[in-house]
């Protein structure tokens, strides 16, 4: 499903500015975006071109732990701030090892709403809800979340690429903890975000500077507070790390940017 930039001004949708989740598609090379987003990405590639390739490192970073957590056993899966949907998704991940897995997509962007209620809409145990993370009390008591997981199970929570666009202000730390405290032990926590640490000072800056008219502007954070989200949860090795260390299939070169990634269970 390809949204015009036509419909979507029909539909509400501001097709002036720029949108995190359609200039990500973009990056990733999706059709699913504007020209606005195409050309605030384009901006931070000219800086960065390797950009793409570490967009490409997180997206096999959320795979392959919803891989490990279905061979785990867990059968439930809350992704929030999904973004567009790209295949293989999070649902076609885990149910090529759990059939019967349950999952449910989230964001607040409502174009990836639009897109992945197209997608899911013929799946009962598959849902997409318009949501914000910064309202945790609001999103954990949605009827579709309420019908599809059971925060007495295991479940596996995603949080990719998601927090440098929460502020400091709004406590991503305190959201990461509410989340958590709902959650059954051997649940997994799983964290991705641009890193401050390494990162080509130019490049950020661009990407900052792009973000700033946004709905959410970026925030960059330093590797020990990305840590610091997983408090309460056991951190898995290799740590938070360079979203590339993550079971890398060979020495990934360094990349402009840098997002840190982690993953913390319940005990």
């Amino acid at each position: 499903m390809v949204v015009s930039e036509q419909d979507s001004a029909t539909s509400g949708i501001d097709t002036t500015q720029m949108s995190h989740a359609r200039a990500y598609d973009y990056v990733l090379g999706g059709k699913d975006n504007f020209e606005v987003d195409r050309e605030a990405a384009r901006q931070v590639i000219a800086l960065a071109p390797d950009l793409p390739a570490l967009g490409r490192a997180q997206r096999r970073f959320l795979l392959r732990a919803t891989q490990m957590c279905a061979k785990a056993g867990i059968t439930q899966f809350l992704d929030v701030g999904a973004g567009i949907p790209t295949s293989p998704n999070v649902h076609e991940t885990a149910r090529a090892i759990v059939p019967g897995a349950r999952v449910v997509y989230v964001d607040s962007d409502p174009i990836v709403f639009v897109h992945n209620r197209a997608l899911l809409a013929t799946d009962d145990n598959v849902a997409s809800i318009q949501a914000d993370v910064r309202r945790p009390a609001e999103l954990l008591g949605d009827p579709q979340i309420r019908r599809l997981i059971n925060f007495d199970e295991p479940m596996l929570l995603l949080f990719i690429g998601l927090f440098h666009l929460v502020t400091d202000e709004e406590d991503p730390a305190a959201v990461v903890a509410e989340f958590r405290d709902r959650m059954a032990p051997g649940s997994h926590i799983c964290i991705s975000q641009f890193c401050v640490d390494g990162s080509d000072p130019a490049a950020k800056a661009k990407l900052e500077e792009i973000s700033v008219n946004s709905p959410a502007p970026m925030t960059f954070r330093p590797r020990a507070e990305i840590e610091s989200f997983f408090d309460g949860l056991e951190l898995l090795p290799p740590g938070v790390v360079d979203v590339q260390e993550w079971w890398p299939d060979a020495t990934a070169a360094p990349t402009m940017l840098k997002v840190a990634a982690g993953i913390g269970r319940k005990r």
